[in-house]
């Protein structure tokens, strides 16, 4: 690769800064509203967009949140724990649990998710302007 122009690491630092902005204020909103961490919320999302299609399984999660199997596990148990999602024997394969979302982890994502959404709406213009300078 060539080297970059001045010009690249304006937008670079630009948009590092606002998806730092935006990481800090979902940190924030998921431990004051749910005391749950980043990553748990991203294993809520998963499991919440896999429900519709086939049910996610701990391997499939792993790769979603870019984690090894054993910190899926973890992630998993925390949230089973918290009463969030269930497991799932399948009926096909008896090794294989399947995760889906309680009632309690189906309202809890409803309104993490739309916190982040709404935040995401206001801050889109700037991101997408940072991103658009880097093409």
């Amino acid at each position: 690769m060539k080297d970059l122009t001045p010009d690249i690491y304006r937008p670079l630092a630009e948009y590092r800064y606002l998806l730092r902005k935006f990481l800090r204020f979902s940190k924030d909103v998921l431990r004051e509203r749910a005391g749950i961490n980043p990553e748990q919320y991203e294993a809520l999302l998963a499991v919440k967009v896999f429900a519709s299609d086939d049910p996610l399984t701990i391997s499939q999660l792993s790769e979603r949140l870019q984690v090894k199997h054993h910190s899926a596990v973890n992630i998993v148990d925390r949230l089973v724990e918290r009463k969030l999602i269930t497991r799932q024997l399948s009926a096909q394969d008896r090794r294989q649990r399947y995760l889906q979302l309680t009632e309690k982890g189906e309202k809890l994502i409803q309104e993490l998710a739309s916190a982040h959404f709404k935040e995401l709406r206001a801050r889109s213009t700037e991101m997408i302007s940072a991103l658009e300078r880097l093409k």
